[in-house]
């Protein structure tokens, strides 16, 4: 047991980088480290300057008031996207809840799911979720850089990053009152390209290696967790790894978390570039429509099938 205490995910340095500055010096190096992470666990924690502290401080100040609002407004936050609106009451998780605000990046889009929730207005809650996820895409945008870069398929790059929205999925996990530990979210991949993920500092998020041990995250007020979902490994071939987590709760502090998820957009076909295919690699997914393989995700077999993606367009 004590050899899996020790297991921790790669912390990558992106101080200092911008898209602007793809000549300094330390992009390549960056790169490098970026492509060697996603290979092997799909996911690392990244050290990233440009969302200053006081945002981040405020971000949980803006979910803890969220969530502190009664259920009947929490509701109204409806999507005809699966998983895009309110999340919570179910029997096997208990414990979450989730909010999903579309096109975060944009104020007028945050302000009009804002004013949902609140009829008078809340612009303090608009402008800390808008200045989050624009800071936030900017990271997301330059590890897609690096990917396809590394990847050798950065000609694809406008295309790849104008075929994404951002959403950003605010999240809730109460404090199970108990010193065992108690599910908080079911094993499970996500389905969009990147998620980019930040935590107070309760522990819960756990991360499977590829040989089947469990990363027991501690959260840092300073790291952001980065991590491949399913339509990002389709594109590249297998080539990047999408990883199981889940997230273990216990004690009596609610965990809160924020993701910007990038997520191909309605009609969005997901298909691997053609350089990414050869005879050492050959195709394993077949081109898929987004927005369907959610639907069979979201499906009661789906539910029930741990390799969806595999089962919806393997090869």
């Amino acid at each position: 047991m004590g050899s899996e205490t020790t297991l921790k995910l790669p912390l990558i340095d992106f101080t200092n980088l911008n898209l602007e500055e793809a000549n300094n010096p330390n992009w390549e190096t960056v790169k490098y480290q970026v492509h060697k992470a996603l290979v092997e666990y799909g996911c690392f924690e990244a050290t990233f300057d440009s969302v200053p502290l006081d945002l981040r401080k405020a971000i949980f100040a803006a979910l803890k008031e969220l969530f502190d609002l009664p259920l009947q407004t929490k509701i109204l936050n409806v999507s005809n996207k699966p998983y895009h609106g309110y999340v919570g009451q179910y029997p096997m998780v208990p414990l979450f809840e989730s909010i999903g605000i579309d096109d975060a990046n944009v104020y007028e889009k945050v302000e009009s799911m804002t004013n949902i929730m609140w009829p008078d207005g809340n612009p303090s809650f608009s402008k800390t979720i808008q200045s989050f996820s624009e800071q936030l895409s900017e990271l997301d945008q330059i590890i897609r850089k690096m990917i396809l870069e590394s990847l050798g398929v950065e000609k694809y790059l406008e295309e790849h990053i104008n075929s994404t929205n951002y959403l950003l999925r605010v999240m809730k996990y109460k404090g199970p009152e108990t010193s065992d530990t108690k599910l908080g979210l079911s094993t499970h991949t996500d389905k969009n390209i990147v998620t980019i993920l930040y935590q107070n500092q309760v522990e819960g998020l756990e991360v499977l290696t590829k040989d089947g041990k469990w990363i027991n995250h501690k959260p840092s007020p300073n790291t952001f967790i980065v991590m491949i979902g399913d339509s990002l490994h389709a594109w590249s071939n297998g080539r990047l790894h999408s990883p199981f987590h889940r997230v273990m709760m216990s004690g009596n502090e609610a965990r809160y978390s924020a993701g910007l998820f990038s997520v191909p957009k309605g009609g969005c076909i997901i298909k691997a570039p053609e350089e990414l295919v050869d005879e050492e690699h050959p195709l394993l997914f077949k081109a898929f429509d987004h927005v369907e393989f959610l639907k069979y995700y979201y499906s009661e077999k789906g539910q029930r099938d741990q390799f969806a993606l595999r089962t919806f367009c393997g090869v």
